[in-house]
């Protein structure tokens, strides 16, 4: 699925060897370890990790280890959609065709979602009654269906080439894709209008708080502001999460779902810049250009970054929230992720000094291994009875295991060559 732009076409006379003049047909294996890591990261996380507090997701604003992963996991799926499209319409689908393949899989990812967050299976048929409807891979599926239907729609033969000449090559890998960027910031806009002038009654316009005993206990049924009023009046109380992070520091009783309905317009912001990567590569051609690019991203993200939150927890315009997934959060993350890919993409596929593994295999295999981790969370070996339930150790030792035999049995898979895809 992750295949590699093609920037080789036409010959070059300089003598220096392009980047994709031996490797036009190979893999990035720089991209699938980081996939891995940061599926591996999550599936460590989700199993308790070890029930330390970093390992936690934040009560509301901030950001622990926990809250890293999923952005990134977004992340590289942009990249991949880009890389995707691109091999599907080079070996001649239709554009037709290729659409049809974007809504069969946003529909089963969002099926293999609804089924994940509703583990029924001991007491019958999912019962609608207290049905959860959005969760991680619901918000995958509708990202994914919003990007690649965009990519989809405004790709072009000379961007996939590679051969496009600008007069600003500095914006060269922005400019020809400027009807993506204006359809984006719309959505930001959305996304601002309705987190700041929709009017929640009971609770002050453009609340970003926890509810419950957060802000003196002046808002105890405003959790989220306007995203869990939204998600309260479109899918009802009983179809969203029940037990969110907050619950525990600030004592709320509102349910509250952080995979809801407004956080979706910012996570596909996520897969959006996600998607820039493989443009970097169709760009430019040399591997310092490349690594410069990547650090250009991270800076102008992570001004963004400190603009928005004025570098506070609490303070700034628009804090870093996970339950949200404030915009903050998103150009914190994607600074974060074009630094973690810059570091991955010199050691593996540059210097060629780490093979990637062992985070490489469950990269290759990343949907199989989520799903998996989710439905075996609670069976044996990957969870038994402990002697101590209140011991770090204890709680430490059961989750490395579990998380490394998802390792394992994603090397196993590789080895016999038996790689799931949606």
């Amino acid at each position: 699925e992750l295949g590699s732009p093609n920037t080789t076409d036409s010959v070059s006379s300089d003598p220096a060897p392009r980047l994709w003049s031996a490797t036009s047909r190979q893999r990035l294996r720089s991209l699938d370890t980081f996939r891995g890591l940061s599926l591996i990261i999550m599936v460590f996380v989700n199993y308790g990790g070890g029930k330390y507090w970093f390992f936690k997701h934040e009560s509301w604003n901030g950001l622990t280890v926990a809250d890293l992963v999923f952005p990134w996991f977004v992340f590289i799926m942009g990249t991949s959609i880009s890389l995707s499209l691109s091999s599907m319409l080079r070996w001649g689908s239709s554009k037709r065709k290729v659409l049809g393949k974007i809504l069969w899989r946003s529909f089963l990812l969002i099926l293999l979602g609804v089924i994940v967050v509703n583990p029924n299976y001991c007491l019958g048929p999912l019962s609608w009654e207290n049905l959860r409807i959005p969760g991680v891979l619901q918000r995958l599926g509708l990202t994914y269906l919003v990007v690649a239907a965009l990519e989809l729609l405004f790709t072009r033969a000379g961007a996939d080439s590679g051969t496009l000449e600008m007069s600003c090559p500095a914006l060269q890998d922005i400019l020809p894709y400027w009807p993506q960027w204006i359809f984006i910031l719309m959505l930001e806009v959305i996304w601002l209008c309705l987190t700041f002038l929709l009017p929640v009654p009971g609770c002050p316009r453009g609340y970003l708080g926890p509810g419950g005993i957060g802000d003196f206990g002046n808002y105890p049924n405003c959790t989220g502001g306007a995203a869990g009023y939204i998600d309260h009046l479109i899918l009802g109380e009983n179809h969203i999460y029940q037990h969110p992070s907050s619950s525990v520091l600030y004592q709320t009783t509102m349910p509250y779902d952080p995979e809801g309905i407004l956080g979706t317009i910012n996570t596909i912001l996520m897969a959006f810049l996600g998607l820039q990567v493989p443009l970097l590569f169709l760009a430019v051609d040399q591997h310092k250009q490349i690594l410069s690019r990547f650090l250009i991203w991270s800076i102008v993200m992570g001004i963004i970054s400190a603009i928005l939150t004025k570098c506070s927890k609490e303070e700034g315009f628009i804090p870093i929230n996970k339950n949200l997934w404030s915009t903050s959060y998103v150009t914190t993350m994607s600074c974060f992720a074009f630094i973690l890919l810059l570091l991955i993409y010199y050691l593996v596929d540059v210097k060629r000094l780490w093979s990637g593994a062992p985070f490489f295999y469950p990269g290759m295999n990343s949907i199989l291994v989520y799903i998996g981790h989710e439905v075996f969370e609670d069976y044996f070996p990957f969870k038994w009875r402990m002697r101590d339930s209140q011991s770090h150790a204890e709680h430490l030792t059961q989750n490395l295991i579990a998380t490394t035999l998802w390792v394992i049995i994603s090397y196993v898979l590789y080895r016999k060559r038996i790689f799931w895809k949606i």
